[in-house]
């Protein structure tokens, strides 16, 4: 997590039903306990997981990727890649592709290789 994303996590910790003034109702038992999501940089809370992170899209997607989900290289969007060798989001393979094209036809033609 950067601290980018623990600083919006931070503050999306207010918006958690079981945040009371900088400890978790839930893991009361008896004795005040400090919210785990307002001191940590991971993501320990299941049901701030479940419940709260949703809530900034962006930032769900780019913390807790879904299984058939790949991260593009490119873009740094989310795909469901058609191969396990897939790299890029269909919308960035295209440009990738022609930039790489044009570098192999760069580099031969420097070398004086002719077809």
């Amino acid at each position: 997590m950067t601290y980018q994303q623990y600083r919006t996590v931070r503050r999306l910790v207010h918006s958690c039903c079981n945040y009371d003034q900088g400890n978790c109702l839930l893991l009361d038992d008896g004795e005040e306990c400090v919210c785990p999501q307002a001191i940590s940089f991971s993501l320990i809370c299941r049901w701030f997981r479940a419940a709260v992170l949703p809530l900034d899209g962006e930032l769900c997607a780019a913390l807790l990727p879904q299984r058939d989900m790949k991260i593009c290289a490119e873009c740094r969007g989310l795909f469901r890649p058609g191969s396990n060798r897939a790299k890029y989001c269909p919308d960035c393979a295209p440009i990738v592709h022609r930039r790489q094209k044009a570098a192999s036809e760069r580099r031969r033609r420097a070398s004086g290789v002719d077809k």
